[in-house]
């Protein structure tokens, strides 16, 4: 092994992992869509590594600009103007609704939602929060209350103050629903449990814009709408969690564009400036910008606004206009919805494929009638380890998680690049099934 390798073993604790059991790959470059170990193999990177490597590996552009600002100023504390991120601030809210005011910025996307609840809180006067069940905010306390999925148990007691609301996953409709003749009950549920709790206590409905981590459910048309006449009804804040989805992931800038809504509170990281170096933010609008003219902001953060983050940012953002990179995203979303729905045919294992841009999932079963999930929520790989030892056998790095594969590609991706690293996945999925099924 290389010294590389023995050094992450000996002195390196890994993210939401059992230390003994692992055995890292030692990745020494990135191009593109691809990077490489140090054994000279090279992988398609379907998952955009945590889904933030939105404009790919080391983008010169991006690289340059990080370089020039760590030239000039490489650190200013935030009590001071500097010239990144007020051009930062200020371009973000180009991108946004005109009701949008002021950014406040973070490190990542789990302290861009833990501001955003004390922003909304501050604001309203209200203490409570609606988050979803499978839902993920983030790893710190505020954010991990937030947040529905197993990752949150083992670490409460937590924030208090959270309730928690179903989801749009109509795959598996906790009401037993069909999306063509549904009600929009997971949309009315919300309605009812503010009602419960007493609208004068419930500061705000806090939910991704559409579900990453948890499965990527695009909701069912009109929900997101519902929503939001929700909460203006009973005067409770809605803020969406970008945090994935933000930056071309779904063919827009941010997925809640897909909607004809208008957030309050937006968060975002990954994508702005695709996880070169820190970076999150929380936008909002002008009501609430002006709250705070009169009334102590009570966030803060030493790396808020870091100039080399901020930078960064604004290179992304640039290479995603002039390269049209969103646009590149949009025009795949088609042709990506059609292999992945190729699979569903091919496949008896394949129960169900999600996906809107270039943010899609296949949801593995054992048995297509009753739906049984392949792997159990929250349960060990068992047979889609099977799919996993492919993937890394073919040269295909993607999230594989319970019984779900995420393929979320850089947005920069082609689509001679998408469809040869779909014929992969095909393959890998084909053997796999061959292997667990016997056919």
């Amino acid at each position: 092994m290389s010294e590389t390798y023995d050094n992450d073993r000996s002195y390196v604790l890994h993210s939401w992992s059992v230390q003994g059991k692992l055995s890292p790959k030692v990745i020494t470059k990135g191009e593109g869509v691809f990077f490489w170990d140090e054994n000279g193999k090279r992988y398609y990177d379907m998952g955009a590594q945590l889904v933030n490597l939105n404009i790919g590996h080391q983008h010169p552009k991006v690289v340059q600009a990080i370089k020039d600002q760590a030239d000039k100023l490489a650190y200013v504390a935030p009590q001071f103007a500097e010239e990144m991120r007020g051009k930062l601030a200020k371009r973000i809210i180009g991108l946004l609704p005109e009701e949008f005011g002021k950014c406040f910025f973070t490190l990542a996307g789990a302290d861009a939602n833990e501001n955003a609840l004390k922003i909304a809180r501050a604001y309203t006067g209200k203490s409570k929060i609606v988050a979803r069940y499978r839902s993920y905010h983030g790893a710190t306390y505020g954010a991990i209350a937030l947040t529905g999925d197993p990752r949150r148990p083992p670490v409460e007691p937590a924030m208090p103050g959270v309730v928690r609301a179903f989801d749009p996953y109509c795959y598996r409709c906790t009401f037993g629903q069909k999306q063509e003749s549904c009600n929009m009950e997971c949309a009315e549920h919300i309605r009812e449990i503010i009602q419960f709790e007493n609208p004068d206590t419930v500061a705000a409905v806090f939910m991704e814009s559409i579900t990453g981590s948890n499965g990527i459910f695009p909701p069912p048309k009109g929900y997101m709408e519902r929503v939001r006449e929700i909460c203006d009804e009973f005067n409770v804040l809605l803020i969406c969690d970008e945090v994935m989805t933000g930056f071309g992931r779904t063919g827009k800038w941010f997925g809640f564009q897909n909607f004809d809504i208008v957030p309050d509170i937006i968060t975002m990281a990954k994508g702005v400036n695709s996880g070169y170096v820190p970076l999150g933010v929380v936008a909002v609008n002008e009501k609430i910008a002006k709250f705070f003219d009169d009334t102590m902001l009570y966030c803060g953060l030493t790396y808020s606004g870091h100039p080399v983050s901020c930078a960064a940012a604004l290179a992304c953002i640039d290479a995603y206009e002039e390269e049209g990179h969103i646009d590149n995203a949009a025009a795949l979303a088609a042709p990506f919805a059609a292999k992945l729905d190729a699979l569903k045919e091919k496949y008896e294992l394949v129960g169900d494929v999600r996906s809107i841009g270039l943010f899609g999932v296949v949801e593995m079963v054992k048995d297509r009638e009753t739906r049984e999930p392949l792997t159990p929520w929250n349960g060990a790989p068992g047979p889609m380890a099977e799919i996993s030892k492919r993937f890394d056998e073919k040269g295909i790095s993607a999230f594989v998680r319970w019984n779900y594969i995420f393929l979320t590609p850089p947005v920069i991706i082609s689509e001679a690049e998408l469809n040869e690293a779909m014929a992969i996945i095909d393959d890998c999925i084909g053997g796999a099934q061959k292997a667990i099924l016997g056919k």
